[in-house]
């Protein structure tokens, strides 16, 4: 059969009639003024947002916010950029919470980096899908890139590989699927039902809850994470690691993984790495470090140190959107062995077909545990080209010094105790009351906390240590100054004071109930 010759006559040509109204939201080459016009006046919208908050939250309630949104009729659009905009104002961007904010010190949200943003614009335009070559091209050599650029700066050698990912969360349940493989590598089926009811990770007590997530989610027993109780420093005990796995191997368990944490969300307490990768070692265990938090250390110009041991890990999680003040999402599981990447692998004829890999076409889907996947990387390369490593790192230095600073502040302040100094920007505290009221005490905390966040002046975070209600800055924004730590601790201390001081005759028997999380 002869096939068709395309020539410029027999091309179609372009209809003369304009477009549709619903095509005319169409990304082309007919609309780019109109692409251009919406996202500045979107762009702008936020600009104004930022230069005029007064602070990091108005303390909207859930009850005052939902019947706004649940009154939009999703069936009626309003035809026109600038009404959605007012509505979203309404809806979402008068009340947002602003972690670009100097008084935002709760969870590990930083402020971004207008590369960041830059990337951020340009890949949800463009809309790459980073799972298969034909759909990416640059984009997924640029992935690659800085996936290898990560490796070097942990150190894990030229067999290094790794994927970017949603998040802490998605890297830590990835490492532990390839360890789970790897520690059934070679059981035949009957073999793999038995052993998988049997494995174990060892884990810190201080660790992020998504170890237990994932071990759930990878068929493992109940009990299959066993912790390991921190030291007074809020440090997971090499002693310990190593009698857990002897103890699980004299029960005929076998340990599958042993989680260190280069950065606790708690405490910003980093374990002993290299100690613990020695018991790794001995006892042939896998070793996941979860560095979603303290992966800025890499960049860092003074405090590269505190990850010593690092390089030792099978696998790494980074989170990028927490250290490197990327937006989120942005985070990557790097491994020691690029090879044990295959346990992820799936070929499908439609996507990614096995003689693709004999014909050396790059598919990162062949390494993730997700299809689909938006172009995270290019957040980052434009970071990283525009500011460079050491830029980052500065800012991170900063935001641990800043914290020192608050912890020095806490220690000193005789309306409060705090906790171990950590090596990162984390601070553990509590108010306590030195009079009448002592029986109030994490009630009051508790109240302090959700009172300040309705102001709107400030926002902290909670957390319980040893039975006990304690509250927690995260700082990172390095526009955070002494001042605005002050400024908070004397508000946490006004709203505590003033509940104990209601509350202390009254009603000795106080509902700890915590309704914010």
């Amino acid at each position: 059969m002869t096939l068709p010759v395309h020539t410029a006559e027999a091309t179609p040509t372009r209809p003369t009639t304009g477009p549709t109204t619903a095509r005319a939201q169409l990304l082309n080459d007919r609309t780019v003024d109109d692409y251009r016009r919406a996202v500045t006046a979107g762009t702008e919208r936020v600009a104004r947002r930022v230069a005029e908050v007064t602070g990091p939250f108005t303390g909207v309630r859930p009850d005052e916010l939902a019947p706004l949104v649940d009154a939009i009729d999703l069936d009626r659009p309003l035809g026109d950029t600038t009404a959605a905009l007012d509505e979203l104002d309404g809806v979402y961007l008068r009340d947002a919470v602003w972690f670009h904010h100097p008084r935002y010190l709760a969870h590990l949200n930083c402020p971004v980096v207008i590369p960041a943003l830059l990337g951020e614009a340009v890949l949800s335009a463009v809309n790459s899908s980073m799972d298969t070559w034909d759909q990416s091209a640059g984009g997924t050599l640029i992935e690659r890139r800085l996936i290898d650029w990560t490796a070097t700066r942990i150190g894990l050698g030229p067999a290094a590989d790794g994927v970017f990912t949603s998040g802490g969360t998605q890297s830590n349940l990835h490492a532990l699927l390839l360890a789970r493989e790897e520690a059934l590598a070679g059981a035949t089926p009957t073999d793999r039902r038995v052993l998988l009811p049997r494995l174990r990770i060892i884990a810190s007590a201080a660790g992020h809850f998504s170890v237990q997530k994932a071990a759930k989610l990878l068929g493992l027993a109940p009990d299959a994470v066993v912790l390991v109780e921190t030291g007074p420093d809020r440090r997971m005990r090499p002693g310990a690691v190593r009698h857990e796995i002897a103890r699980c191997r004299r029960d005929g368990l076998p340990v599958m993984a042993v989680v260190a944490t280069a950065g606790t969300t708690d405490f910003g307490t980093i374990d002993p790495l290299d100690e613990i990768a020695d018991g790794c070692a001995t006892a042939g265990v896998w070793l996941h470090v979860d560095a979603a938090y303290g992966c800025g250390l890499l960049v860092s110009p003074t405090r590269r140190h505190l990850l010593d041991g690092i390089e030792r890990a099978d696998s790494v999680t980074v989170d990028y959107h927490k250290s490197f003040f990327q937006p989120v999402s942005s985070s990557a599981l790097v491994v020691r062995d690029g090879r044990t990447l295959r346990h992820a692998t799936w070929h499908a004829d439609y996507l990614n077909p096995a003689r693709m890999v004999a014909q050396r076409i790059p598919n990162q889907v062949d390494k993730s545990l997700q299809t689909t996947r938006r172009f995270d990387a290019l957040k980052l390369w434009l970071t990283l080209r525009v500011m460079g490593p050491d830029a980052v790192g500065e800012l991170f230095d900063e935001v641990c010094d800043r914290a020192g600073q608050a912890w020095d502040l806490v220690a000193a302040d005789p309306r409060f105790e705090v906790l171990t100094r950590s090596p990162l920007s984390t601070v553990v505290f509590r108010w306590r009351p030195t009079g009448p009221g002592r029986e109030l005490a994490d009630a009051a905390n508790l109240h302090a906390r959700e009172a300040l966040a309705a102001s709107g002046l400030g926002v902290v975070a909670g957390t319980r240590v040893d039975g006990r209600q304690y509250l927690k800055f995260t700082v990172l924004n390095p526009a955070t100054t002494g001042d605005d730590i002050g400024y908070v601790l004397d508000l946490i201390a006004e709203h505590a004071g003033r509940y104990v001081h209601t509350h202390a005759a009254s009603s000795p028997a106080v509902d700890l109930t915590c309704p914010v999380g």
